[in-house]
């Protein structure tokens, strides 16, 4: 599929294409691997439903179960252009580039140091996801959680307990904030 011969309307679309440009465009098709968009300036595409693909990672910043939960068909999108796709001809796009990124918006008004209210919301081997900020979530590593050594995060917290907690670390990089919690916060002993 990938070769100028093939599509040569398309490959010249695809060529003219550069990265950072903003393209709109319908969703056409809402897949568990990612979304395909009819761009509005660009031709069809000869196999698939849309001459612009859109990954799952890049559909949003925040944590969500499927690409329905995000888009719709038949809704209007305006994405970034990544790259082009020879091996697939599409355009890859991001959704999400359009967007502020809610990490870095927290990580502007917020320190180490800082006490935050949060709500836990996912238990793991090594620790708890504390949610402080509407789509911001934090880990509390295991050895942090109490004073006294322990088998595992659940006996301690449970999904939901609200608790407080000490920022620790933001890695604007990694998009990571670790937590600790607060001595003296309800569950924690």
């Amino acid at each position: 599929m990938g070769a100028p011969s093939d599509n040569p309307e398309l490959w010249t679309f695809l060529e003219s294409l550069r990265r950072g440009e903003h393209l709109s465009g319908t969703v056409t098709s809402v897949e568990r691997f990612g979304v395909f968009v009819a761009l509005d300036d660009g031709p069809d595409h000869p196999v698939f439903p849309g001459v612009g693909f859109i990954t799952c990672a890049e559909l949003s910043w925040r944590r969500f179960e499927a690409a329905s939960d995000v888009v719709q068909v038949g809704q209007r999108v305006s994405c970034e252009f990544l790259q082009f796709d020879t091996s697939n001809m599409e355009a890859r796009l991001s959704l999400r580039a359009t967007q502020p990124d809610p990490f870095q918006v927290f990580a502007d008004g917020n320190a180490v140091g800082q006490i935050l209210q949060g709500q836990v919301t996912k238990i793991v081997p090594f620790g708890v996801f504390v949610q402080v900020a509407d789509g911001i979530e934090g880990l509390v590593h295991l050895r942090d959680l109490t004073l006294t050594p322990l088998e595992a995060p659940s006996d301690v917290v449970q999904v939901g307990d609200e608790i407080t907690v000490v920022v620790t670390a933001i890695d604007r990089e990694r998009r990571r904030l670790t937590l600790s919690p607060r001595q003296g916060s309800s569950g924690l002993r």
